[in-house]
């Protein structure tokens, strides 16, 4: 048995020698093609492969390039983005290829960010199932179905960390944690990126670097201000987590961040993604980014693209401050020919790797798209993680799930729509083909159950709000009916009915960039529909769609059953269909958490214990409101199930430990309930006494598993000194001799604790 184990680590060794030997053969093949390429380039050209302009078929912002053709065959463009379908694609990369002097292909790019036509829940949904293949296949399955319409690059994940749901680009991240951010973000460049010299791979892109997600006030594109520790122990680590899967790109962010914008941050850029990570791809700007530099205060677009390139960007997205200016800045001894010669490199080294210089139609194949999109396995899937995805946030008195039997009023101004089913940000869904809850439950139970429809309300009282919450086309089909007939409508089929399903909350376009909120409760209009849906006496479940955690503690104080579907994608309807009916146990679990109001924002699970740390709710001359208790209404991690599952207590291998030892901590979780589901089992660390105050817990573990009705599982985490280890005051990165709590459960509030001492 030894001999085998020792033969199998060899050969592994022996494995991984080859693909070592074997990429470094490859690098300098790269290299001597590259050098020879850039030996052919005049300056214009180099400078051209740093321009990204935006095709104009599928609009993310304001900007518009021209003379597109014109600047391809003159070599004054290295890539473009949003153009769709493999016929245009094909035609543009002709172009580059026969009609400019070098044939330096083209990368397109497009915003593939959860799913391509088939698309999955919105990403912080997704990131609410812990289930990090479930994530890596919805990347694999976005790859598989661009790469067939010719994309071969998209500018995701976007791995902002956010504690502030007043903002709307919430919607597009994975949640408040830096672990689980870490963790997703490296599933999701894998599931991207796969083995690039395959055709159905494509090249992606963090998003957005760094500390996006932090904005002031929650207001798109505000300033971000705060210290290096905090930066680096709450938002840095999903970046890095992208960086070290590979990720073949990095997207600068909108804001300044300790006042230099991202755009034009070297530290960000030079010293900390290229010296201490050892990136090796390249850096594009966002949408017009470095043209934003001049509002910021920074100088004109000369001094601002300048202060860009100097800082570590590659490649110019849509703005042409580089195309325009840096021929100048050249000259005037502003910039160097090293500092264009290190983009441009960047630039052609990914199209290397992305094999375009042996094959520029790589992804051409007209075949491809008419059985790899949006096909009825792909959308199975979509179907499936979408589901997983749900999160059950209240149940009283076991409402749900429902019976396959009675009536059923379906009300609410989201029921029957198709278009917002697919969330924010999926620019190239079919939205006139996705599955809308009416259409989801008529197809899935239409037969055994009575479903009455009725409209009820408008998205919100304010006709313009819904008109700047209806974003790309999705129309939110508002009635001109009065709100009270609307009302009175829905109340009358509600009363001929044994169950309510209610579908309310955000609209898609009420989430997502540019779509921050101060207010957010659900719209009055819906409110009071809700209200009256209530005092009919009618059990009511409420199916609610939003990109980020709403305020609604009076819903949950009111209504009986609380299903959150966020926006599920295409097949959407479906999903919740499966999950209403008790087809799917609902397994979801929060990655943000819940405030009671506006108030309390920021609000999160990793917080400090202050000083003067509050026991009950009120105590003068401690941390709390007046008004309001610090407790959220769903703690980060939070999420019910048909099911309940039992903890026992926590089990550690030692009580004390010393240097590099290393602990185990282990539970056993127990289905107690009469239905099979899944637990997303939690560990958490607290550090007790440091040099720098700690947070009260920090997530470092969790294991999704799934129990028969009456089944117990063994849970066991490893922990080492790497899982205790922190930035300090002074940049140190190192943990502590002391008392550690191990806490694990089922979501960050309700754990089962043990203590070890552990020391250097």
């Amino acid at each position: 048995m030894k001999r085998l184990a020792s033969l199998l680590v060899m050969s592994i060794f022996l494995l991984s020698l080859g693909k070592a030997k074997a990429q470094q053969t490859n690098d300098a093949k790269m290299k001597v093609f590259i050098d020879a390429l850039m030996k052919k380039m005049t300056l214009e050209e180099k400078i051209g492969q740093l321009n990204l302009p935006g095709s104009g078929d599928i609009v993310t912002g304001q900007a518009k390039s021209s003379d597109i053709g014109r600047k391809i065959r003159e070599g004054k463009v290295g890539g473009l983005f949003n153009i769709k379908s493999v016929a245009k694609i094909k035609d543009v990369q002709r172009v580059a290829v026969e009609e400019s002097r070098l044939k330096i292909p083209l990368i397109f790019g497009m915003d593939v960010i959860h799913g391509y036509e088939t698309v999955f829940p919105i990403p912080l949904g997704l990131s609410c199932s812990w289930d990090m293949e479930a994530v890596k296949r919805s990347a694999q399955i976005a790859a598989k179905e661009s790469s067939a319409d010719g994309i071969c690059w998209t500018f995701s994940p976007m791995v902002d960390i956010c504690r502030d749901p007043r903002w709307g680009r919430i919607a597009e991240g994975v949640g408040e944690d830096p672990y689980l951010g870490y963790r997703i973000s490296k599933a999701m460049v894998q599931g991207y990126q796969g083995d690039l010299s395959r055709n159905d791979n494509i090249m992606s892109c963090v998003k957005h670097y760094a500390l996006y997600g932090a904005a002031e006030a929650g207001r798109d594109y505000n300033t971000t201000d705060m210290s290096y520790p905090r930066m680096f122990n709450d938002y840095m680590l999903p970046y890095k987590g992208g960086v070290e899967a590979g990720a073949g790109s990095v997207m600068a962010s909108f804001n300044d961040v300790n006042g230099i914008p991202a755009t034009a941050n070297k530290f960000l850029m030079t010293d900390v993604l290229r010296k201490q990570w050892g990136f090796k791809g390249f850096v594009v700007t966002d949408y017009t980014g470095i043209n934003e530099m001049v509002a910021h205060g920074m100088g004109d677009l000369k001094q601002v693209s300048a202060l860009a390139l100097k800082a570590g960007i590659d490649m110019d997205m849509v703005g042409e401050g580089f195309l325009t200016t840096l021929q100048q800045s050249l000259k005037e001894g502003k910039i160097t020919t090293q500092d264009i010669d290190k983009a441009c490199r960047l630039i052609l080294e990914a199209k290397y790797k992305l094999g375009l210089f042996d094959n520029p139609y790589k992804y051409c194949d007209e075949n491809r798209a008419k059985t790899e999109v949006y096909s009825a396995a792909n959308r199975a899937e979509a179907r499936k993680i979408a589901a997983d995805c749900f999160v059950l946030l209240k149940n009283q008195n076991n409402v749900l799930p429902l019976q396959k039997k009675g009536t059923i009023a379906l009300i609410g101004p989201l029921a029957d729509n198709k278009e917002n089913m697919p969330g924010t940000w999926a620019v190239a869904a079919r939205f006139d083909q996705a599955i809308s809850v009416l259409q989801g439950l008529k197809e899935t139970v239409g037969n055994k159950v009575n479903i009455l429809h009725a409209r009820g309300s408008n998205l919100d009282a304010d006709s313009l709000f819904e008109e700047r919450a209806g974003m790309f086309g999705k129309s939110l089909h508002r009635d001109s009916r009065p709100a009270s007939e609307l009302i009175a409508e829905a109340v009358n089929i509600a009363n001929q009915s044994d169950v309510v399903v209610a579908t309310l909350g955000e609209s898609a376009e009420m989430t997502g960039e540019s779509s921050s909120r101060s207010n957010l409760d659900i719209p009055e209009a819906q409110k009071e529909l809700l209200k009256a849906l209530l005092k009919t006496g009618k059990p009511v479940v409420l199916v609610l769609f939003t990109g980020r955690p709403l305020t609604i503690k009076w819903e949950n104080d009111n209504v009986p059953a609380i299903l959150n579907v966020w926006f599920g994608g295409s097949e959407a309807g479906y999903a919740i269909s499966d999950v209403l009916f008790g087809d799917v146990n609902p397994s979801g679990k929060l990655t943000t958490t819940w405030p009671q109001n506006v108030g309390q924002i920021p609000l999160y699970y990793a917080h400090k214990t202050t000083g003067r740390p509050l026991g009950t709710w009120f105590e003068k001359f401690r941390s709390n409101y007046l008004d309001v208790s610090n407790d959220p209404v769903y703690p980060f991690g939070y999420g019910l199930s048909y099911t309940q599952f039992s903890y026992s207590d926590v089990k550690l291998s030692a009580s004390t430990l010393k240097g590099n030892q290393t602990l185990t901590a282990s539970v056993t979780v127990t289905n107690k309930g009469n239905t099979t589901g899944k637990e997303v089992v939690q560990l958490y660390i607290r550090d007790v006494v440091g040099a720098n105050t700690r947070p009260v817990k920090e997530l470092k573990g969790f294991e999704k598993t799934e129990l028969k009705p009456g089944e117990s599982k063994p849970i066991t985490f490893t922990i080492t000194p790497a899982d205790l280890k922190y930035y300090h005051t002074d940049m140190t990165y190192d943990w502590e001799s002391g008392e550690f709590e191990i806490m694990i459960g089922g979501n960050s509030r309700d754990v089962k604790m043990a203590k070890v001492n552990w020391n250097k």
